[in-house]
């Protein structure tokens, strides 16, 4: 069972991606902590586009920075959680619903902080004035900190850099 996991463990380092930098991850606990903040940052839209909104507010500190200025004109703002998953809750919901996607994550790992960088792809899609989606790209920055409760989102940016289809389906809440 020993020999089993040294050669699983010398596996996981081998096949482990090397980041921009060359640098390759430490041990376990990286290894561990790295998917750990991936799964998390993946989960949010799996649990967005589910509408499970307790689900996806589990994934969150009590505030985050969010910043989603390149999208709606708002500037960044330290808000509560709630907050956050609230005003996704009141757009996606019933008549509209959404498809996240996101890849090619890229991880800095800083003792008990995460930073997780991604591109990212998403469409809503909602009947009733034409054209019934709409469309944006974008890269992804998630921000988390690790506590008893385990790895927390506490920042989150959407930086856009692309968007295509009816304006009407982004800015109108589902029924």
């Amino acid at each position: 069972m020993n020999a089993l996991r040294h050669v699983t463990f010398a596996a996981g380092i081998v096949l482990a991606p090397v980041d921009a930098g060359g640098a390759e991850p430490a041990g376990w606990q990286t290894l561990a902590d790295e998917r750990a903040v991936i799964r998390i940052a993946d989960a949010i839209d799996r649990a967005v586009d589910a509408q499970d909104w307790k689900l996806a507010r589990s994934y969150f500190a009590e505030r985050v920075t969010a910043d989603f200025s390149s999208l709606s004109g708002q500037p960044a703002a330290n808000i509560a959680s709630d907050d956050l998953i609230g005003a996704w809750a009141g757009n996606l919901k019933g008549s509209k619903t959404s498809l996240h996607l996101r890849t090619n994550h890229q991880v800095v790992l800083e003792a008990d902080a995460a930073t997780v960088r991604s591109n990212g792809y998403a469409w809503n899609r909602m009947e009733g004035n034409g054209d019934p989606l709409w469309e944006v790209w974008g890269t992804y920055e998630h921000h988390l900190t690790r506590s008893a409760a385990g790895w927390k989102v506490d920042g989150f940016t959407f930086r856009m850099t692309h968007e295509r289809g009816n304006p009407w389906v982004k800015a109108t809440p589902g029924q």
